[in-house]
């Protein structure tokens, strides 16, 4: 289990594979954890890179504030000191957004990116998007993490079958911490690359899920906005659809890898 001091924070990461480097960029209460499937697939032509990002996993967790170029900065370091060349990035949900700041902040080390389920703007402005952000911050500073994770799972994973991936859900969300939960979701409010993604130079693939909660047409929008950008929708999957389909998850960010 490495270890990593990164801007003075115990950070954990693991690497499986060997070849081109690829980095796997978790979301908002996840970790290392929940890209097993996609460290099973990419590690037999890839050398795979995950990380847990400060505030979560066995990642150290410093009082915040925190924010999305905090995260891109951290998980910089990690990429100057145990990669030799650029590396394909792959982001989910809050780790896409971390995706984006690695592309335009450090576009020498992204080879290429691929963000997941990811809007370009987090506005938490009108009453809707304030009613839905505060909401979740009363949910945890009252009833803790695993109700969040209880909520969430049962917004992500609808299907009776997916019984087994609410329940690990909700007992992987109980153990995150509320502070650095907390912090990492401030991280997100009225979050915004809108204005700089012509910046990005590498080639991008945005991948939508049919009923993830940021609407394709945000997606179409700002993917016009990126010089290489290319989308693509998965039907009948959510939001953490690594998981929820693996398959056809891997196939899709495999064939991009190949092309680049």
């Amino acid at each position: 289990m490495p270890f990593m001091t990164i801007h003075g924070i115990s950070s954990y990461y693991e690497i499986a594979g060997e070849g081109d480097p690829v980095l796997f960029i978790h979301g908002l209460g996840s970790s290392t954890r929940d890209w097993e499937d996609q460290v099973a697939e990419f590690r037999k032509n890839y050398q795979v890179i995950t990380t847990d990002l400060r505030g979560h996993g066995r990642t150290g967790k410093p009082k915040g504030p925190y924010s999305i170029s905090m995260f891109a900065d951290d998980v910089a370091e990690l990429i100057q000191k145990r990669c030799d060349k650029p590396v394909h990035v792959i982001g989910l949900s809050m780790g896409a957004a971390t995706a984006f700041h690695l592309s335009i902040d450090y576009p020498g080390m992204v080879r290429t990116a691929v963000i997941t389920n990811m809007s370009a703007a987090m506005p938490v402005q009108t009453f809707a998007q304030k009613k839905m952000y505060y909401a979740r911050v009363l949910t945890v500073k009252l009833f803790g993490m695993r109700k969040m994770g209880r909520v969430i799972a049962s917004n992500v994973f609808k299907k009776p079958d997916q019984k087994a991936l609410r329940t690990l859900l909700e007992d992987r969300w109980a153990e995150n911490e509320k502070k650095p939960y907390l912090a990492s979701l401030a991280a997100l409010k009225n979050w915004t690359v809108m204005d700089r993604l012509s910046l990005i130079n590498c080639p991008v693939l945005v991948v939508h899920s049919e009923n993830d909660y940021s609407p394709l047409g945000h997606k179409k929008d700002y993917t016009q906005r990126i010089p290489k950008g290319k989308l693509v929708e998965i039907p009948d999957t959510g939001h953490i659809v690594n998981m929820e389909k693996p398959d056809v998850y891997n196939r899709i960010v495999r064939d991009f890898l190949a092309a680049h």
